[in-house]
């Protein structure tokens, strides 16, 4: 049984997963929207509206914790981070919550899965 544990597992390991919803968050930050099924979205966007909000107080604690959330050491997540902090983040100043929004789009050929576009909100 899986009594309060939260999350969805995707069937996947947890490594995988992990990973997964990293490269999410990732692709979000870098392109400002993505699209894939609705269940990956619904785990992602509340990931993504933390870390703005975190992004919002531009103090060396959110950049670490950004940094832990994106992972990896390389020159292109400092790029990542420094696009949430500088040109993402700004722009939601003002916002107090709700800076992505899910659109329906189709069902997935293969499998019937619902795809979504999981996006930033532009006022």
């Amino acid at each position: 049984m899986r009594h309060r544990i939260g999350g969805r597992q995707f069937g996947l390991a947890s490594d995988a997963r992990i990973a997964l919803l990293k490269g999410l968050l990732r692709s979000m930050i870098i392109y400002k929207k993505i699209e894939t099924t609705e269940a990956r979205a619904k785990e992602i966007q509340p990931m993504v509206e933390k870390l703005v909000t975190r992004a919002k107080d531009d103090s060396v604690h959110s950049r670490r914790i950004a940094r832990a959330a994106i992972g990896g050491k390389s020159s292109s997540d400092e790029d990542i981070i420094m696009e949430l902090f500088t040109k993402i983040a700004p722009t939601f100043k003002d916002r107090p919550g709700g800076y992505t929004r899910m659109a329906h789009k189709s069902v997935r050929r293969g499998d019937g899965a619902p795809v979504v576009v999981l996006e930033f909100v532009n006022d």
